[in-house]
């Protein structure tokens, strides 16, 4: 499975990568690279709640698609980024990791993910 071998070589190329997962519609974890434990996995599925409202959200106000979301905080930064069918990806990067390279490496995985699926 390519999966997780995406995923370890975004975290490998993002200084600052804490960790990547796929998660399903559902939020339930398919695959992750880096941090693994039941924090993280809760924050995925909670962000899956987020990117599911910010997409509604476009759709009923005409919008367009959401290609992607950025949360910031204190201690660090989460890219949520959709997929085919639902699915989507999550990277966790430290609060002084570069934005704007986390999120051209995490689009390139997408795009290869989407392939793949």
């Amino acid at each position: 499975m390519p999966y997780l071998r995406l995923l370890e070589k975004l975290i490998a190329s993002v200084p600052g990568a804490h960790g990547a997962m796929l998660l399903d519609q559902e939020g339930e974890r398919v695959v992750e690279a880096g941090a693994s434990d039941y924090r993280h996995r809760l924050i995925g599925a909670y962000q899956g709640i987020a990117l599911q409202t910010a997409r509604a959200s476009a759709d009923r106000h005409r919008a367009g698609e959401v290609r992607r979301v950025v949360c910031r905080y204190e201690h660090g930064q989460l890219i949520l980024l959709p997929l085919k069918d639902g699915y989507y990806m999550l990277l966790s990067v430290s609060e002084h990791t570069p934005l704007a390279l986390a999120l051209e490496r995490a689009s390139a995985v997408r795009d290869a993910l989407d392939e793949h699926m």
